[in-house]
């Protein structure tokens, strides 16, 4: 078919480029996503074909479409058929957004054209634009800009059901109150926090394996080795989520003296993480090996390598002695106990005196058998839990949820707290307001890994509750950084803040 002459890939049209500048001919470039060819995408490029003898499409691979987990609706594979299909389209390729605007830097076009839709974004935006634009600078390329392009987010959203009709009101509510402009501003001052985070570090692996069948000696199925990946997970991920969001965090946590993994982490923390590790005696750093299906991607047994019990008294005299010096420089402490043995009786009670702003994550799991409430923090300034780890902690499997809430809220004198309910989104509560209660849908229909989704909504939403925003943003931000979250492998990455912010934006269109 005639289209597929057209698609080429980023080598082939850096060459194309350098020949039709040769011969006196100008290339344009357009680059976007291209997930509905609209009236207006269509009069985009069309206005980008004057401007030159040769038009060039750059559509952003799916893996890199910064609109949220539900987005692109359409394969990159039809995306580029589409732009490959318009007859004043001469070429198309397939890009990468890992670096925004890369691919203008090595094609090298004339003219690069953009839509009016990328002027009128909130203020954060344009900035971050002007900072990746500067790719353009060094492609020496002009800049054309077309009007009325219309949005295709807008479209998708009106027109396509993402979203049952029940999240539809809740994110016009939120757009009216807020907008998205503003939800951003909110976001992009978190970055002069300075934040501690405090927890058990966790090295998370995979081994992915496929089924050989059933053994002829014993009951089991035999599975083959395929391969493995392991990630920074526990207070090592967390640290990684807030890094994007606040501009200086140190992290405390505890290895183990055999098989540390110390250069692996300090592998896999962001740059702005600045770790202060504790060594636990006769011990190893906390591995959790998870053995999956490769092709259905379902978890078959996990095994834990992890001493039970507390650190000793050497160890936490060690830890007492730097946060006793440090924790009172922070605008938040955020404590991720997972029950392992870090968060000793004088631990808590140090952080409870002396943090400005505590935000605790105790987990329920089946390393410690439901022992670990967050009950034995005697003051939190907010709390982020599952229902089950709030009704343990009350003693309370039946009763209302908000009576629980409640409950839960006096006995830790926490000024708020939220409550995630997997697909059922997020409740949170405040004390000393009426009625005091928010209530949030979860913003992902599609699910590729739930692990290390919680500890991605507290990391976003702990800093947004220090800063004293409003509960239903603290909620909203908090489900939104989920939904990405829940997209992610393990934790492969930590969430991208500038996806977390084109994701929002497109919610609120």
């Amino acid at each position: 078919m005639k289209f597929l002459q057209k698609v080429k890939t980023l080598n082939e049209l850096t060459a194309i480029t350098g020949s039709l500048k040769k011969a006196g001919k100008k290339t344009v470039l357009s680059y976007g996503v291209f997930d509905i060819i609209h009236p207006g995408i269509i009069r985009h490029l069309r206005l980008a074909r004057s401007q030159g003898d040769a038009l060039i499409v750059c559509v952003i691979k799916n893996e890199d479409v910064r609109r949220g987990p539900d987005r692109p609706v359409f394969d990159e594979a039809l995306r580029l058929e589409n732009a490959a299909s318009l007859e004043f389209v001469d070429y198309v390729c397939l890009v990468s957004d890992k670096q925004p605007f890369e691919c203008v830097r090595k094609i090298k076009p004339d003219i690069f054209v953009k839509g009016e839709s990328l002027e009128k974004r909130d203020k954060g935006t344009v900035k971050k634009l002007a900072s990746e634009e500067s790719a353009l600078k060094a492609a020496g390329c002009k800049v054309f800009l077309t009007e009325n392009v219309g949005s295709s987010t807008n479209i998708i959203n009106q027109f396509l059901d993402l979203y049952p009709e029940a999240t539809k009101k809740y994110l016009k509510k939120i757009k009216e109150k807020y907008g998205a402009g503003y939800i951003i501003e909110q976001l992009q001052a978190l970055k002069d926090m300075k934040v501690l985070v405090i927890g058990d570090g966790i090295i998370d692996e995979y081994h992915y394996c496929e089924a050989m069948g059933r053994s002829s000696k014993e009951p089991l199925v035999v599975e083959r080795f395929l391969n493995k990946e392991a990630f920074a997970g526990g207070a090592f991920a967390a640290a990684n989520h807030i890094a994007g969001l606040c501009g200086e965090v140190s992290l405390v946590s505890v290895l183990g003296d055999r098989d540390s993994r110390k250069e692996f982490i300090a592998r896999h923390l962001g740059a702005n993480v600045r770790p202060e590790f504790f060594t636990r005696a006769e011990s190893e750093t906390i591995v959790k090996k998870r053995f999956i299906e490769k092709y259905s991607a379902k978890k078959l047994f996990e095994i834990c390598y992890m001493d039970k019990g507390y650190i000793s008294k050497k160890e936490e005299a060690g830890i007492l002695k730097f946060l006793a010096s440090r924790v009172h420089k922070y605008d938040m402490v955020l404590a991720l106990d997972f029950g392992h043995g870090l968060f000793t009786e004088k631990i808590i009670d140090l952080l409870g005196k002396k943090a400005r702003f505590l935000a605790v994550n105790a987990q329920t799991n089946s390393a410690n058998s439901g022992f670990n409430m967050i009950t034995k923090y005697g003051k939190t300034d907010f709390g982020c839990l599952t229902e089950t780890e709030a009704r343990l902690a009350c003693h309370d499997e039946y009763g209302g949820m908000e009576d629980v809430m409640v409950r839960l809220a006096r006995q830790i004198r926490a000024g708020s707290m939220i409550m995630t309910r997997g697909n059922r989104g997020s409740m949170a509560y405040a004390s000393g307001r009426a009625p005091g209660f928010e209530y949030a849908p979860a913003l992902s229909s599609r699910v590729v890994d739930r692990v290390g989704a919680g500890d991605a909504f507290f990391s976003f939403a702990a800093p947004c509750a220090a800063k004293h925003m409003p509960l239903d943003l603290v909620s909203f931000i908090g489900n939104a950084a989920g939904a990405l979250a829940v997209q992610i492998v393990c934790n492969r990455e930590p969430v991208d803040v500038s996806r977390l912010l084109g994701f929002i934006r497109s919610l609120l269109v």
